[in-house]
């Protein structure tokens, strides 16, 4: 830690279909990663230490998030008092207003002499920072978290993917012809909660350090949208949530592909339990996997003693 250094946990949401997934990927890459779009907000603040953001929670391609975390250091010249949460919070979303967008497609690509180059457009902010907080040198966000929150959005009821609305658009799996068998669900969800050896429904070719996760919570819930009573009626919305401290990669993708297997009666419970009991990815149906466009990290919770360095009457020092 460097001299006058200030470790910050920030919270941020965002929506995962612009991103190539939450962390950072090299720059010349077409689709950025969320992490870059923050750590560039973080330099136009211009501190004296290099940039790094150490995130919570790993989220891919298309997965959004509404309360995602992770931690920074912030080094200011000596004369210049450390940040506080709601000035770091506002400043950063000053610059996450417009993020650019990189791409090579046509509409992006203009000549110059002859040559090929890239255009630089921008977005409004699809990336957004809820709060911030000083912590201590020694938290970190990822091995301080105590659970995470995940909720997978289901829609049912419908004829065709038109009678999506467009404002649920890559928000959530959108079932044709499908009605769900709730109750099954439920007793296929009881079969997922507790202390389990999950290797099963880790994604294939992915080797944690260690299978046995403890599920505080598998839950079946009716969802709601604004949609449902302005468009379609018939449309009916389901919450898959899940509650762990940390999980497998792909772990709950595949658990909802499941559990809406066993709701379309595709798989049964006892089936399930075989599938808990395998230990085997290979095991996993092939197809199965919930599609990445319904999940959400909704919360990453900490300790309420790592938040305790954090002072809302702070002085609104803007300088």
């Amino acid at each position: 830690m460097q001299h006058n250094c200030t470790r910050y946990l920030i919270f941020f949401q965002y929506l995962g279909t612009k991103y190539s997934g939450v962390m950072k990927i090299p720059a010349h890459q077409p689709v950025e990663g969320v992490q870059n779009h923050i750590e560039n907000a973080v330099r136009r603040l211009k501190p004296l230490n290099e940039v790094s953001l150490y995130i919570s929670s790993r989220t891919d391609t298309g997965v959004h998030a509404l309360c995602n975390s992770a931690h920074l250091d912030i080094q200011r010249k000596d004369d210049k008092p450390p940040f506080t949460g709601k000035v770091l919070t506002d400043a950063l979303n000053l610059y996450l207003k417009k993020e650019p967008i990189s791409t090579m497609n046509p509409d992006n690509v203009i000549l110059e002499y002859g040559r090929a180059i890239r255009e630089e457009k921008s977005i409004d902010g699809i990336t957004r920072i809820t709060r911030a907080y000083r912590v201590s040198n020694e938290f970190h966000a990822r091995h301080s978290a105590i659970s995470r929150t995940y909720v997978y959005r289901l829609a049912t009821g419908l004829s065709s993917y038109s009678d999506m609305p467009i404002t649920e658009k890559d928000l959530c799996w959108a079932l044709r012809d499908t009605k769900l068998d709730i109750s099954a669900m439920e007793e296929a969800s009881a079969v997922l909660t507790g202390t389990h050896d999950f290797s099963t429904f880790q994604a294939r070719g992915s080797d944690p350090k260690n299978p046995v996760k403890t599920m505080e919570r598998v839950q079946v819930q009716p969802g709601l949208s604004f949609s449902q009573c302005h468009f379609n009626r018939d449309i009916e919305y389901w919450e898959l949530s899940f509650k762990c401290r940390s999980y497998l990669y792909k772990q709950v993708r595949r658990m909802t592909g499941a559990l809406v297997a066993v709701g379309q009666g595709k798989l049964s419970v006892r089936q399930m339990q075989k599938l808990l009991d395998a230990r085997d990815s290979l095991a996993y149906p092939q197809n199965m996997c919930a599609p990445a466009c319904g999940l959400y990290l909704t919360k990453v919770e900490y300790n309420d003693s790592d938040l305790l360095s954090y002072t809302p009457d702070d002085t609104d020092i803007r300088s």
